[in-house]
């Protein structure tokens, strides 16, 4: 097993173009650390829906140069076997630590295989790729960026023509040309031949910008913005100038880019602690929102003055509230959102006499929803441009909630009294979710498998009045390792993380209330019972 692993070790090496991640291995070798050469070399990173995602640093089981090389020719000879022999293909990345390398090597390698590429000008938000691929009329496109995960991860997303990301099974077959790369010698890469793009593609991203806006709407609403060290500042701040909307006041200490995201443990806002400063700054300025975007600006967070203190909205609470809005504004077409979200947007698109479809978590699924109008999924993802982004857009996100709290506060109002009516309309839909992260995987397949061979038969003295084993598929959706639980008044999901080491439960109850005066009450059982859905179900699972 030494020898074997030395050699694999000693062959990777032979072909690492990154002086860098060459040191590194080479050290390890030295060493003979078979403890780290085993977990870099046991097996590589897999290729799937969300593309690649890892720690970066030397070996097939990191993100490096080598690891990139490999899936951009994988890629290009998946394209060219759908036969897109000359098409373009556009390649953004944001701030993170060997973004701009990747980025390089994947221009290079597309070069080398035939293809046109086209890389954005610097640093951009994911949204600006997702639209170039369908302006530029590309075959595909990548983003180099981990999103908000850890400073010391990387990743890889694909996406083709339409625009929207990867779904099986493009997946395993650009997977399976990954893996009939014998060597990295084997892979052309020209040293030029790609193309830079200029500034052209943003400024007709920020024209469409605008569209997302009724016209001669109220732009009056205050906001205090932070980028959460990474790449929506310059874009964001143009589409609000654009809009009209006050300039919104910066966190200063997260408003650049830094790729090891100095003041914030995970550069995620949903995780504690993140917000901390944009509440400091609101604090001091009063303003009528807090907006967040995560590191590559394809989510939007919001938080509002509740009480004497500021509050982060739940994914879910924003999605409605853009629901109510565009359905306000007599938008048309489907509203769709993923499985784990509030079963709210379902009512609100019923009472509107509008579409309404549910797909598998994820944005590559919400995305190819026919006449798509309006999507969301509750881990802060919205796309309300579909015709513009096929995918979440933090960007625009910003700018119709700017607005909708613009258009509330000419009425005296703000979105938590909207969240009322909607509650008093529809019943109290309130969601949490209970999130387990591990160091052992095994530990979330052993979750999976005791619901399975013991299901659970109620869950906080609710009955389950059905139990559904998600990797069967259902009617309406292709199967996916998860647990749906219907309850008399509540539901539940459990699925292990696509992109994390984590087992996610999602749990919604719906409490009916019959006037504005009875909310107190309603929140406090919905709270209740979520407590005691998340104890019986950790039981369940033995987690």
């Amino acid at each position: 097993m030494h020898d074997d692993l030395m050699a694999k070790a000693s062959a990777w090496l032979a072909e690492d173009p990154d002086q860098e991640t060459r040191d590194e291995l080479a050290k390890l070798i030295d060493a003979g650390d078979v403890e780290e050469l085993s977990a870099r070399f046991s097996g590589t990173l897999q290729f799937g829906t969300a593309g690649l995602r890892g720690e970066l640093g030397a070996g097939p089981l990191r993100m490096n140069r080598s690891v990139v090389i490999r899936a951009a020719a994988g890629l290009a000879a998946y394209l060219k076997k759908q036969g897109h022999t000359d098409g373009v293909v556009v390649i953004g990345y944001d701030a993170r630590h060997k973004s701009a390398d990747f980025a390089r090597d994947t221009a290079a390698v597309m070069t080398g295989a035939g293809l046109r590429a086209a890389v954005l000008p610097r640093p951009l938000p994911t949204p600006v790729l997702a639209f170039a691929i369908r302006h530029l009329g590309a075959v595909a496109g990548v983003e180099v960026t981990a999103s908000h995960n850890p400073p010391r991860d990387n990743g890889y997303k694909v996406y083709l023509g339409d625009g929207s990301q990867i779904v099986p099974p493009a997946d395993a077959e650009i997977a399976a040309e990954i893996d009939a790369i014998a060597s990295l010698h084997d892979v052309p890469r020209p040293d030029a031949g790609w193309e830079t793009l200029d500034d052209a593609v943003l400024e007709a991203y920020l024209a469409r910008t605008d569209a997302v806006l009724a016209a001669g709407s109220p732009r009056t609403a205050r906001t205090v913005y932070t980028a959460m060290h990474g790449v929506g500042k310059d874009v964001l701040l143009a589409a609000f100038a654009r809009a009209g909307f006050p300039e919104p006041v910066l966190v200063a200490e997260q408003a650049d880019p830094d790729p090891d995201f100095p003041t914030v443990a995970f550069p995620n806002p949903e995780e504690p602690g993140a917000m901390d400063l944009a509440f400091a700054q609101a604090r001091t300025t009063d303003p009528d929102l807090v907006i967040a975007n995560d590191p590559d600006a394809d989510r939007c967070a919001v938080a509002v003055r509740d009480g004497g203190d500021w509050r982060m909205l739940r994914g879910d609470e924003v999605g409605a509230l853009l629901a109510a809005h565009l359905v306000r504004r007599g938008a048309r077409g489907t509203f769709a959102e993923s499985i784990v979200s509030s079963s709210l947007l379902g009512r609100i698109a019923e009472k509107a006499g509008l579409p309404y479809e549910e797909t598998l978590t994820g944005f590559k699924w919400i995305a190819r929803v026919d006449g798509l109008r309006y999507g969301y999924e509750e881990a802060l993802g919205y796309c309300v441009d579909p015709e513009g982004v096929r995918d979440k857009d933090g960007i625009t996100a910003a700018l119709l909630i700017t607005e909708l709290a613009s258009v509330l506060k000419e009425e005296g109002r703000t979105l938590l009294d909207l969240l009322d009516d909607l509650a008093v309309e529809h019943g109290l839909h309130a969601t949490d979710q209970l999130s387990v992260r591990v160091q052992d995987l095994s530990l979330i397949a052993d979750a999976m498998r005791r619901l399975r061979e013991q299901p659970p038969t109620e869950l906080a003295g609710l009955p389950i009045v059905r139990a559904e084993d998600l990797t069967r598929g259902t009617e309406k959706l292709p199967p996916t390792d998860g647990l749906r639980y219907t309850l008399d008044g509540a539901r539940v999901i459990v699925r292990p993380s696509g992109t994390e080491p984590k087992l996610k439960c999602y749990l919604e109850v719906v409490v009916p209330v019959s006037a504005h005066a009875g909310l107190p009450a309603a929140r406090a059982r919905a709270t209740e019972l979520l407590t005691a859905v998340k104890r019986d179900l950790s039981a369940a699972a033995g987690i």
